[in-house]
């Protein structure tokens, strides 16, 4: 029997990376202030540490012993915690949750009236109640007078309950969808390919593995190592050019910009996705740009104020919004018969059901997913939403979460947010009127969790769960034979995550309050400890001073943007020649796809070329090129916050998206 990928040494290795991806990208982000590390869905953190630990530690290991280095299956396991920790620390969690809970208090004045609007709705639980505690985490703590612990463990301790309840329901909804999407429709996971080449040769023997053998991808891994270099040197000798990786163009009268960047990871992906996902993602955003401009042209433009996603035009939010609703219903109709036997095994235990190979098994799926909702909905009404409106947030937040998880694993896009928010969606959907003081109070705490979504749990998990076909589990199909390969299972890998969750929380937490009080928030990150926590508030006192009715306008565009997406869904599964795939609508007009889209055309456009004159051998050899162009800046960026740390230099970014 194969010894397990579970072992002791794969976890605590898995373990203290995470930490060290917690704790790094949060001093990257607020002290340093250099390349964000754990921003996105790239996971650029984990992919720099695993460079580190497969490259460089577990090569060294063998030299020394082979006995000593981690085989492929404890280094995809290492790699499985390292993307969920790499979800946790800044966007995905920490780093919002601890400057929003404390943030009503702190930014209030005179002038936004946050004393009147909002202090009177918030519950004394939610966040901490001493005055000088919060003061002190932004504006920093007198020499020696330490870190008031305790002013900090209540409120945190009760939001573990919705942060356990959210994540419970992020990874069982992975666990049953996984075999749809992996073995039913075989989507293709691209941000997980780099992780599965830097092991595929790992245990052959050789102590360095195939895939850093290979020239073409140290010719990739040398393009953006060059010029971040040039970037990092700019910031220490101002005489050294820095590349310039961005221009844009001003197009319909100066009342748009086409933005032009070079963003060699997004290239990298987008090499590896199907060419029509590939035109569609770049073309469906080209369209949103003259909708837009067109709209600024005519004077054609909506006074309501969204969040985040594609908020500088309500219009094209909305129909984004009706296009994602589209993806996940028509998602769930396709894989109908599958979620059938799903059901089937949870509720009787169908023996011809096979579950063996999942984390946890159907019924166990099915339970947390509705246990952990029911939890999630019970703590959104105790924050002042109404019951009904804690049901619809909830709803709404993880249908958001399903379509954009599908969106990634589908298209590769490694930096991207939804076109709307669970709480614009609500607010506009009712109105805040409806909703009332304390509703509104209560949404501006799901900004923790469910506004700027660039990552989290969720897609974690899914890549995760794509990476366990590697593992030796010997995945079988329903109504297969029982899974016995090795007699393996995956069940510890449910608790290997659940391991992987408190720590990285834990550690980031702590870390974020150990700066804080040491340097004051407001010296750190002026996002994080400013816009980014004054926002939620912002948006709550707006929608009291002016409250608002349903809006119909939006009503119309949701159905606007979802009967244009059935229509792409219908010309896509009917019409063998339709070109335009349907999942870049949701996403085109989002902030994120004006940054990438020329990235995405780039890479759309070589490998047009490459499979047209070379066919599929010439894309088999150019592949490593673009895995290099990956690695390469996600490693250059990583070495650049070391040589900082030591230096003392701050805001040398070398990378962003």
């Amino acid at each position: 029997m194969k010894p397990s990928p579970f072992s002791a040494r794969a976890v605590i290795t898995g373990t203290l990376l995470s930490i060290c991806l917690a704790c790094g990208a949060l001093y990257g982000n607020m002290v340093i202030r250099g390349s964000y590390m754990a921003l996105d869905f790239s996971a650029a953190g984990a992919l720099f540490l695993f460079f580190l630990l497969v490259g460089v530690l577990n090569v060294a290991a063998h030299w020394m012993n082979p006995a000593f280095a981690l085989r492929r299956d404890e280094l995809i396991v290492v790699y499985i915690m390292l993307i969920v920790a790499s979800a946790l620390p800044t966007m995905g969690l920490s780093e919002y949750l601890v400057t929003i809970i404390s943030g009503a208090q702190y930014y209030a004045t005179p002038e936004n009236e946050w004393a009147t609007l909002i202090h009177p709705y918030l519950p004394d639980w939610i966040g901490p109640r001493s005055e000088t505690a919060v003061k002190w985490f932004y504006e920093g703590a007198p020499k020696g007078s330490g870190i008031p612990w305790q002013a900090w463990a209540r409120p945190l301790a009760y939001w573990c309950v919705p942060i356990a309840s959210l994540y419970l329901v992020m990874i069982s909804s992975m666990v049953i969808l996984r075999r749809q999407w992996v073995e039913n429709e075989r989507l293709i996971f691209p941000i997980v390919q780099l992780p599965i080449e830097m092991t595929r040769s790992v245990g052959d023997g050789r102590s360095l593995p195939q895939f850093f053998r290979n020239p073409v991808m140290w010719a990739g891994f040398a393009v953006p190592v060059i010029v971040s270099t040039l970037q990092g040197l700019h910031a220490y000798y101002n005489f050294i050019p820095g590349g310039q990786l961005l221009t844009t163009l001003p197009i319909f009268r100066n009342t748009q910009s086409l933005i032009f960047r070079l963003s060699f990871p997004m290239v990298g992906f987008s090499f590896l996705i199907n060419l029509d996902i590939a035109f569609s993602l770049w073309f469906f955003n080209l369209v949103a740009k003259c909708q837009r401009g067109i709209m600024g042209v005519l004077g054609i433009t909506s006074t309501e104020k969204l969040m985040y996603g594609a908020f500088s035009e309500p219009i094209l939010a909305h129909q984004g919004q009706g296009a994602m609703v589209v993806l996940v219903l028509f998602g769930l109709w396709v894989g109908r018969e599958h979620f059938g036997r799903v059901l089937r095994k949870a509720w009787n235990g169908d023996p011809s059901i096979n579950d063996s190979d999942e984390i946890l098994s159907y019924r166990a799926a099915t339970l947390s997913f509705l246990g952990g909702g029911l939890a999630l909905i019970g703590w959104l009404w105790a924050t002042g939403l109404p019951l009904w409106a804690a049901f619809f947030t909830y709803l709404v937040a993880i249908l958001i979460f399903v379509g954009l998880t599908r969106i990634v694993v589908e298209s590769g896009v490694a930096a991207a947010v939804g076109p709307m928010i669970a709480a614009s969606v609500v607010t506009s959907a009712v109105g805040s009127s409806v909703l009332g003081p304390p509703g509104m109070v209560g949404m501006a705490y799901t900004f923790v969790w469910g506004a700027d979504i660039r990552t989290f749990v969720m897609a974690s998990a899914a890549h995760g769960l794509k990476l366990t076909e590697h593992l030796g589990a010997g995945h079988v199909r329903p109504g297969g034979p029982q899974n016995s390969v090795a007699g393996r299972s995956m069940r510890p890998l449910f608790w290997i995550l659940v391991l992987v969750i408190v720590v990285t929380i834990a550690a980031s937490t702590f870390t974020i309050l150990v700066l804080s009080y040491r340097y004051g928030g407001l010296n750190l990150n002026d996002w994080f400890y400013g816009g980014g926590t004054r926002a939620p508030f912002n948006y709550a006192a707006d929608n009291l001073n002016t409250p608002t009715t349903p809006n119909l306008w939006g009503w119309l565009n949701t159905l606007i943007g979802a009967g244009v997406m059935s229509l792409l869904m219908l010309a896509r599964h009917h019409c063998l020649w339709w070109p335009l795939h349907p999942t870049g609508y949701p996403i085109a007009a989002i902030w994120l796809m004006d940054e990438l889209w020329f990235s995405i055309f780039i890479a759309w456009l070589l490998k047009l070329f490459a499979m047209k004159y070379g066919g599929p051998a010439l894309f088999s050899r150019a592949r490593p090129f673009f895995l290099g162009l990956i690695l390469g800046q996600f490693v250059i960026a990583g070495l650049w916050l070391i040589v900082d740390y030591f230096t003392s230099m701050t805001d040398n970014r070398v990378f962003w998206i």
